[in-house]
Order: structure tokens, then C-alpha cells, then sequence
């Protein structure tokens, strides 16, 4: 799968705090899954980075619309279409059930959109809010929907799991229809029926969609099914074109990290295409704007990292129906007001997470004896009673980053439950672990779900150290003792690929993401500036080995009892080329994934050289 190259790091922390992510790592080259070269009329560097992650023909990178795996392959979508059908063309009351994260939120205002553009008379949403209610169409959520007398309930980005939830709904006589992408339990919801790519039986070649990637599938269906029942031409309707929403279904896909195989690609791409154009709706419009990104050069990365974080503030901290109601106005002036809303949301999140990280490291360096070395916990499950239980998860994330172990973060729901957040790495099925607990340890865990990396977890107070042994024993089981954090790498550039053409046509190649990821390099250089900016972001002036050229570099979120270093002055990184906008020019700047000093000479010949900057 690749090979290692030496650049490992493990540094003791001399008796300072703060050191928990010193753990060894190694910088591994991809390794060509297919012929390099096999692209025919494609730059070597591309097409050397496509045959890394197993791209070999240009039918591959074709990414239209026409490419889309077709809808009736996804199992039950039929019979979901005919459902919603009936309510359509009868005036039935239709409510949609959402969840509290980005793609719950854009896989809601798809459902919403669309069904009143297919001519539903009468459709309306819930969004449970995560302190009072939980996740999913509970039994309780049932109970505060059944005041709103729907005849039909539409579950989006959840449902799979919600056996006591589904069965309220049909003693009340609502018929329920699950469109949900997480992987089903043991046993299934008695729904209507149940629309997901990961149930047993289903043909679609797709396993990844996200919950707003199933619900598009969904009323693809739909708008079929009426067309066949010339439900169009009958009513005088016009059909309306779908391909309006892709940029919600760009936005959910990326926000939720599912793995971007030839299907997610498409989706994202068209979505990405509307945004550029100006397309966009109005709540994605006011977004970009108040992340100060520019429409018509957006990538995937700032769907994930600009977008998505401020529409999941609603959810982390208030009521993810703002993020909702964002996304559905056709009014740019409420727009924008909710977005700025949600900024300042965001902003706050911001802030809580850091004095929460500010006592996880505490409690990580004490846990691991002030290092991570051999002999420490195989995994962490940390708890502090005023932790805020909807930033939870995005603390056991960065907590997993720096720890490079399973993670989970517990925040007090009150009456005596604990709410849980879990992140895992890579060779821990982070779903699976907790079902193998549910089942030798009976009585632990209240309720759980999830996916391989990341999962939720309730369990009452006195029952944590009980779920935190059986965790860290069950972790030591399943991964091996060798494994050590790897940092991929898709090899050295040569001195002439360090430009702003290599960098355009890097981000032009996209979209990038989770199982399709970004190209990243190898190098040495030798540092001729570094210095912090904001709180804990390094600034870097490299010198190239064999030009003479002087390169940007940043390193976000660098550990700051160590850098910057003035006694370092060769370091070994692990870059993406990017290029940075700035006061209206462009210039290349390498993005460092990691960095690691290095002894003088390694891996690299120094020579003095005039130092010239690369710009636009």
C-alpha cells in the first residue's frame, strides 16, 4: 500500500504540559495502485497522484451528471416513491424528522424543497434537539409530532435504529418511511419501508452516501414516480429540475466525511459547479460570505471547513432548525442575518472547545504518565461534569488527532445519563467495538450508534468507569501494539513542480476528500523564518534543497511549547500545495500536515543558493 521513509518524531516533554500529541510517526509514500502513466494527455504530476489512488482511465474522472448510479437501484426507493406519491397527490400531511449535524440539516431542506416543488400541499419538519431529546425518531419525538397530526413521517439522516421510535408512530397511525445512511443494527425499524444504500439486499453500488445523498436519491424517485403516473401533465405542474439542490447535497456529503467514491465525486462536483456559477441558494450564499470565501473559487475543503462547522454550531450549541431555516429562505436579507447568527455561534463553540481542550489535555497528560509512550492506554474516555455535551464530539476528534488513540468525551445530559461522543483511527470499527460491549458487558451502555469512525454513546453516571474499562480492554484486542501513526505521503515534487500551475492544477482536479484525499508531498528544507501568528499557527519562509527558490508555509494549531524553535534549522514535512489569496494576489503556499526537525544534511544537500520568493 506504500512505502516508509524516515521521518518519525517522538520528544520528551521536558516537564512541560501540553505534550500529549509526541507520539512516534512514520511518513508513508502511496504507492501506485495502477499504471502510472495510463492517463493519456494528463500532466505527469496529476496523473501520477490519480494512479495513487487507483484512477487509471479518463472514464474515471468523468464526473457529470450522466454518471449518476441510477435511483431504482437503491432498494426500496420504489416503493418510498409511491408512498410519498399517495401523499402528494391526496394532500396528505407529510412531517420531516431531521438530525442536529450539517448533513442532518441539508438533507432536511432537500426533503423540504423539493417535496413542495413536487406539489405536496402540507410538509413541515422536527428537528429533535439534542439536550432535550436525543438523536433520531424517538418515542418522545413521536409524541411532540403527533401534535402537528401527520399522516406521514419522513425520517432524514436517521431512523435506521429507531425500533421504539417507529413502532409509537404506527400504533398512532402515522406511517413512517426511513431514509437514513448509517449502518443498521441487529434489528430493523417496522417502518413503511426503509430506504438506505447499507441495509442487507440493497444493490446500490454506493455504500458512502450521506443522509442528503439517500433523501436526493429519494425524491429522484418521487418526481419518476409521478411522472409515471402523469401526475405533471395531469395537474398542470411544471417538473421542477433537482439539479437545484446539489449544492445542499455538495454541502451535507463533505460536512459529513463519507468516503468520496466515482458517485459522492459526482454529486460533489455538480454541487461545486452551481456554487462557481453563482447558483448557489441564498443560505449557502450568506455562508461563504460570512466565512470570506469567494463563490467562484470554492473547493470541497471549504464546504468541510468553513461551511459546515458554522451550520453545525446551531445543532452543538442552540437548535439546528436556524442552520434549517438558513438553508430553505429565498430571502438573501434573512439569509444573511441567520448566517451571521450562526458565525457568532460558531465563534462561541470556538471558545468553549478550547477551555474544554484546555482540561483534556490535563487529564490526558495525567492518564498517560506526562507521555505516550509504550505501556500508555490504548484508548482514552474522559468526563468533566461541566463539559457541553453538543461539543463533545468535536473534542474527542482533536483529542484523537493529538493522542493518535480512540477517543471518547463524555458531557452530563442530567438526570444522571451521560452522553458520549467517540473518534477512532484507523483499524478500530469504532461502531462494531460497542456493539462487541453491548453484548459482553450487558447492562453498560444505554444506546449507541454510529459508524467506524465515529459514534454516540448514553450510559448512566455510576456505569462510565465500567464502559471505560471494557473500552481501553477491548481497543488492546483489536489493534495490534505495532501500529504506529502513519502520515501518507504521495512522494518528493521535483524543484520544478514547486509552482503555482502545480498548485491550480492540484485544486482543479478535485474534489478531494475522505477516501479520495488531497495530494500531499515529501520534503526537507532548511528554515529561514518561522514565527507564530494568531495563537498557535506557524509561519514559515523554507528554502528549497535544489532551487533557489524561498517558499510560504503554515502549520496550523503547531504545539507551542515547541515551536517555534530557533535551534532548528532543517525540518522534515508533509505539505499540500495550496494557493493563498491575499489582498487580491496569489501566491504558492505549502498547507504542513507535519512537520519534524531533522538532523542537518538528512536527506538533503545543502547548498547556498540566491533566494528568490514565488508569486503570481
Amino acid at each position: 500500500m506504500g512505502r516508509a521513509i524516515q521521518s518519525t518524531e517522538k520528544r520528551g516533554n521536558g516537564g512541560k504540559q501540553g505534550n500529549v500529541q509526541r507520539v512516534e510517526r512514520q511518513i508513508v509514500r502511496r504507492e501506485p495502485l495502477v499504471q502510472t502513466g495510463s492517463l493519456a494527455g494528463q500532466h505527469p504530476l496529476l496523473s501520477r497522484v490519480l494512479a495513487n489512488r487507483g484512477i487509471s482511465t479518463q472514464s474515471e474522472l468523468d464526473l457529470s451528471l450522466a454518471g449518476l448510479l441510477p435511483p431504482n437501484t437503491l432498494k426500496h426507493s420504489d416503493v418510498a416513491a409511491r408512498r410519498l406519491a399517495e401523499a402528494v397527490t391526496r394532500n396528505q400531511r407529510i412531517l420531516i424528522v431531521g438530525d442536529f449535524d450539517a448533513d442532518g440539516a441539508t438533507s432536511t431542506a432537500v426533503a423540504l424543497g423539493a417535496l413542495q416543488e413536487l406539489g405536496a400541499t402540507s410538509v413541515d419538519y422536527l428537528v429533535p434537539n439534542r439536550f432535550d431529546y436525543g438523536y433520531g425518531l424517538s418515542r418522545e419525538i413521536v409524541e411532540l409530532a403527533r401534535s402537528k397530526d401527520p399522516d406521514l413521517i419522513l425520517t432524514v439522516d436517521n431512523g435506521i435504529s429507531s425500533v421504539d421510535g417507529v413502532a409509537s408512530a404506527n400504533a398512532a397511525g402515522i406511517d413512517v418511511i426511513v431514509s437514513d445512511h448509517h449502518l443498521p443494527g441487529d434489528v430493523l425499524p417496522n417502518a413503511e419501508c426503509i430506504v438506505n444504500p447499507n441495509q442487507a439486499g440493497c444493490s446500490f453500488a454506493s455504500k458512502h452516501l450521506a443522509g442528503v445523498g439517500v433523501v436526493f436519491y429519494l425524491m429522484l424517485a418521487l418526481r419518476a414516480e409521478l411522472r409515471e403516473q402523469q401526475y405533471f401533465k395531469l395537474s398542470g405542474r411544471q417538473e421542477p429540475p433537482l439539479t437545484n439542490y446539489l449544492d445542499l447535497v455538495a454541502l451535507g456529503t463533505v460536512a459529513d466525511v463519507v468516503p468520496l467514491d466515482k458517485n459522492n465525486r459526482i454529486l460533489v462536483a455538480a454541487g461545486i459547479r452551481r456554487i462557481r456559477k453563482g447558483l448557489a441558494n441564498p443560505g449557502v450564499t450568506a455562508l461563504l460570505q460570512v466565512a470570506k470565501k469567494e463563490a467562484p473559487t470554492l473547493v470541497a475543503s471549504d464546504l468541510g471547513f468553513a461551511i459546515g462547522p458554522r451550520l453545525n454550531a446551531a445543532g452543538r450549541l442552540d437548535d439546528m432548525s436556524l442552520g434549517i431555516e438558513c438553508l430553505r429562505t429565498d430571502d438573501p436579507l434573512k439569509a444573511q442575518e441567520l448566517a451571521l447568527t450562526l458565525d457568532s455561534m460558531n465563534r462561541e463553540r470556538q471558545r468553549i472547545e478550547k477551555e474544554m481542550r484546555h482540561d483534556a489535555e490535563h487529564l490526558l497528560e495525567q492518564m498517560s504518565n506526562e507521555t505516550l509512550g509504550p505501556g500508555s492506554p490504548a484508548a482514552y474516555v474522559l468526563f468533566e461534569p461541566h463539559w457541553h455535551q453538543g461539543v463533545v464530539g468535536i473534542l474527542a476528534s482533536r483529542l484523537k488527532d493529538r493522542a493518535e488513540r480512540p477517543v471518547f468525551a463524555f458531557a452530563d445530559s442530567g438526570d444522571g445519563i451521560l452522553k458520549g461522543s467517540g473518534r477512532s483511527i484507523p483499524g478500530l470499527h469504532l461502531r462494531d467495538t460497542l456493539d462487541s460491549i453491548a453484548k459482553t458487558h450487558p447492562g453498560v451502555l444505554q444506546r449507541f450508534g454510529g459508524h467506524a469512525m465515529a459514534a454516540g454513546v448514553s450510559l448512566e453516571a455510576p456505569r462510565l468507569d465500567a464502559f471505560r474499562q471494557a473500552f481501553v480492554e477491548t481497543v488492546e484486542r483489536s489493534l495490534d501494539d505495532s501500529v504506529r501513526p502513519v502520515v501518507y505521503s504521495d512522494g518528493a515534487l521535483d524543484a520544478c513542480e514547486f509552482s503555482l500551475d502545480s498548485a491550480r492544477l492540484l485544486r482543479e482536479a478535485g474534489p478531494w476528500g475522505q477516501g479520495f484525499p488531497e495530494p500531499s508531498f515529501d520534503g526537507v528544507f532548511e528554515i529561514l523564518e518561522q514565527r507564530l501568528v494568531g495563537e498557535s499557527h506557524l509561519k514559515l519562509k523554507l528554502l528549497h534543497p535544489h532551487n533557489p527558490i524561498v517558499l510560504d508555509a503554515i502549520a496550523f494549531s503547531v504545539d507551542t511549547q515547541h515551536w517555534p524553535d530557533p535551534s532548528i534549522n532543517q525540518v522534515r514535512l508533509v505539505f499540500r500545495l495550496d494557493v493563498n489569496f491575499f489582498r487580491g494576489t496569489r501566491s504558492l503556499q505549502l498547507l504542513v500536515e507535519h512537520l519534524s526537525p531533522c538532523r542537518y544534511g538528512d536527506s538533503m544537500e545543502h547548498r547556498t543558493q540566491e533566494r528568490v520568493e514565488v508569486s503570481a
